[in-house]
């Protein structure tokens, strides 16, 4: 097998252009996912391209692996499926892989257990600071029954709800993106098993209730670029990533994009802010070990171009 460097070097870079996208376009494997791909994603796609194609040239090995990380509300489904697909029109191998898959609960029960963290560790914070009280658990249970017990506003000059909301954020900041909720290992097992050759690999899927949950085996003895799209594709628990590419994006803009695809039917709802929030903080923090990022309107903020 030809190393990665080999075909990439191949490649004429001043001389590439963008195949027109079609509908047999490659896309990521998360059952029921829809891609939308619209001009601002082929202009991101085509910035990152030439630049993903020159790192892929300085790597030693026969297979690289990219995740494509950020927001939903930059496109990120959308810009790795046209980056996979101008990889294949190169003649570079490339699958595109949904991260979405590997959560350890399905959509409804992880969303319940995110809630339940924030409230039960919000309710214990008000214990422990002395701040509960029969009449506070009135007031609170009647928070709950309407789903506004995050709401920031309702806080304001109220010390017990500013505390509860306190605790119950930083519980949920420790949960969010973390091994107690995302599969890491059986990641970092594919990326393994990706690299050191194995031509066919049980690739997991998963739907949005418990009997949509399968393996389909993929045959990646033709692939040479494993691309991995995920919102926590830039976590540190990952193992084995050669290229991160972060695309820049807010709470705000996720949060639409996200009621544009229908993942959910309360994207507007004052914890669903809060999740977009904190998953926001978590991006931000990593940005500084993508090795390629681009703003949300479409500049390419690392590396810097001359």
């Amino acid at each position: 097998m030809k190393m990665l460097k080999e075909k990439v070097e191949k490649i004429d870079i001043g001389a590439w252009r963008a195949p027109q996208p079609n509908g047999n376009m490659p896309h990521g494997d998360m059952p029921g996912d829809k891609i939308l791909i619209g001009e601002d994603h082929i202009a991101k796609a085509n910035k990152i391209f030439p630049v993903l194609l020159g790192k892929l040239a300085q790597l030693s090995g026969k297979k690289a692996v990219v995740s494509v990380f950020g927001g939903s509300g930059t496109g990120k489904s959308e810009v790795a499926s046209l980056l996979t697909y101008y990889l294949q029109e190169a003649g570079i191998g490339a699958y595109v892989m949904s991260g979405d898959n590997y959560p350890r609960r399905i959509p409804l029960y992880n969303d319940a257990e995110r809630l339940a963290v924030f409230r039960s560790e919000g309710l214990k914070g008000l214990v422990s600071s002395g701040l509960y009280s029969p009449e506070v658990q009135k007031q609170l249970s009647e928070l709950w029954e309407t789903e506004k017990d995050p709401a920031p506003m309702l806080a304001e000059g109220n010390e017990w709800l500013r505390e509860y909301q306190r605790f119950g954020r930083k519980a949920l900041a420790d949960y969010l993106g973390t091994e107690l909720e995302q599969d890491y290992a059986q990641v970092n097992q594919i990326i393994r098993d990706f690299k050191s050759g194995k031509e066919k690999i049980w690739l997991k899927r998963m739907g949005r209730s418990e009997d949509q949950r399968w393996y389909d085996e993929i045959d990646f003895s033709n692939t040479d670029v494993l691309l991995i799209e995920w919102t926590h594709g830039g976590n540190e628990n990952i193992e084995g990533l050669d290229i991160p590419v972060l695309l820049n994006s807010t709470p705000e803009e996720t949060r639409e994009h996200r009621r544009l695809r229908a993942r959910d039917g309360k994207t507007d709802s004052d914890f669903t802010t809060m999740v977009l929030e904190i998953e926001q903080a978590e991006l931000d923090r990593r940005a500084e070990f993508a090795e390629i990022i681009i703003s949300k309107s479409g500049e390419l903020l690392r590396p810097v171009m001359n």
